[in-house]
């Protein structure tokens, strides 16, 4: 499948700032699955203010980190990302993808995937009877969808996973931080993916600026998970980037300095260009 990318992030503030430093992960992941035709992330500040690009690097995930500097006095900055991917269908398995990081890396809760005894308890209630591996990952994902109901707007970018458990709602990032902290406490490792989600219409919920897990499977690597919409990964999804949670691994992380406040609007559009 051909996908096209549309994907623009626009920074306001209230004041002018004296500079702006970004760490950018906004670049599709290599592997079998997905293959760059063309992809260009252009940054522009309002007039006056100077865009320095810094260097990229390969981390030891295998996602592209690029570093971008803008020089004020600014007041807008826009980043912008348009491409075109290449995808495949691999049933949510991570092939070809080179990392240098151990799995067992991915066996630490941070604050936003920490179990406690909710989220503990529906982990051991949901592998009853599950033997393999696969089959364990397969059932957190099902029962972190049906304890999580797909309801935007009821939770916030630091919501946790216990958070989002007790309340009974959320959306694409509680239900990934929640599969996450499920798999880790039963000593499954598991991750955080961004990236996007081309949409169908088959009513399923979902959003083009997407995230979901991938969890272990010994004798597969990592497999994607994506709880908000009961699938594993496929030929729909384009992976950027993978941290432990939301936070490590977002597209976008900065500082802006100065005495201002920010304000952040962001657009993205997947279409089918060939199928």
């Amino acid at each position: 499948m051909i996908l096209t990318i549309a994907h623009d992030t626009v920074y306001r503030y209230d004041q002018p700032m004296r500079g702006v430093v970004q760490s950018q992960r906004l670049s599709p992941a290599r592997f079998d699955g997905q293959r760059v035709i063309d992809w260009t992330v252009a940054v522009t500040g309002n007039d006056g203010a100077q865009v320095v690009e810094g260097g990229g690097f390969r981390d030891g995930a295998g996602d592209w980190v690029q570093g971008c500097t803008v020089v004020g006095p600014v007041s807008e900055v826009v980043v912008s990302v348009r491409g075109t991917v290449e995808t495949t269908d691999l049933t949510g398995v991570l092939r070809g993808h080179r990392e240098r990081i151990r799995p067992e890396v991915y066996l630490t809760h941070t604050p936003a995937t920490a179990a406690d005894v909710g989220l503990r308890d529906l982990a051991q209630a949901a592998i009853a009877g599950e033997g393999g591996a696969l089959g364990r990952a397969h059932a957190l994902a099902a029962a972190v969808r049906e304890a999580i109901a797909y309801r935007p707007g009821v939770t916030e970018a630091h919501t946790t996973a216990a958070e989002a458990l007790a309340l009974g709602e959320g959306v694409c990032q509680d239900h990934a931080h929640a599969l996450i902290g499920a798999a880790i406490a039963l000593g499954m490792p598991a991750r955080y993916v961004s990236g996007y989600l081309q949409a169908t219409e088959d009513g399923a919920p979902h959003e083009a600026a997407h995230a979901w897990a991938e969890v272990w499977v010994p004798d597969l690597g990592w497999v994607g998970f994506d709880a908000s919409n009961g699938v594993c990964t496929d030929a729909y999804y384009v992976r950027l980037g993978s941290g432990r949670d939301a936070r490590e691994a977002a597209p976008i992380r900065g500082i802006a300095r100065g005495p201002g406040s920010e304000r952040m609007d962001v657009t993205v559009a997947v279409e089918v260009a060939q199928q």
